[in-house]
């Protein structure tokens, strides 16, 4: 936990999630990682929370960090639990198409956390865009220059980015939201810290209409 913020974020005190965050009862955070489709899929559920009326803060699990930086081949994917994904993913309006490869998203997250902290207005759109390039366009999240590509499309300053990532502040800041998902008990994605309760999976919409 940070005892005191930067400057430039000083104004902002949810961009850091906290154990101050934990104790509002207001405040939603969400773990989640971009190669999860359960993830992507959750994006409904934040959408109901948000009307609720609570602030939903979007913080980074890297949920297989097993695999490996080049990815790792995966074939078709069939069965009930798929065949729920794409039925949820169409009721929500979201394009799914299985990617033939899973990415290491370590990159990814770093970025991605580094735009929330430093570029909150932009961090919505850079979220879902990555989101889709690994569910809609197939592309590769491991990929660095596919990173830089969207960031710089959005108006990142891509010098800040890449100091970030090298000395190694970006990737801190993954480990403190794993670190914190650890703390109330998470251990996979998608998970919500919602009014002191730990929610863990994609659970029906009507769950979060009672939150």
């Amino acid at each position: 936990m940070h005892s005191e913020l930067p400057a430039s974020v000083s104004d902002r005190p949810h961009v850091f999630a906290s154990e101050e965050a934990l104790k509002d009862p207001r405040t939603v955070l969400h773990w989640s990682d971009l190669l999860c489709p359960f993830c992507y899929v959750a994006q409904s559920r934040n959408e109901i929370l948000r009307r609720r009326g609570f602030l939903v803060i979007e913080l980074p699990f890297e949920v297989h960090p097993d695999i490996p930086p080049t990815g790792l081949a995966v074939g078709p994917r069939h069965g009930p639990m798929y065949a729920g994904l794409e039925r949820e993913a169409a009721e929500a309006g979201l394009t799914l198409h299985w990617p033939a490869r899973l990415p290491n998203t370590r990159v990814a997250l770093a970025a991605t956390e580094w735009v929330r902290r430093e570029y909150p207005d932009a961090f919505p759109q850079v979220h879902r865009q990555l989101f889709e390039a690994h569910f809609v366009r197939g592309e590769d999240l491991g990929d660095v220059t596919l990173i830089r590509r969207y960031m710089s499309q959005l108006g990142i300053d891509l010098d800040r980015l890449q100091r970030a990532m090298e000395d190694g502040s970006a990737m801190q800041a993954v480990q403190e939201s794993e670190a914190l998902a650890w703390r109330v008990g998470a251990r996979s994605t998608p998970a919500w810290f919602v009014n002191g309760r730990l929610i863990s999976g994609l659970l029906p919409r009507a769950d979060f209409e009672k939150c």
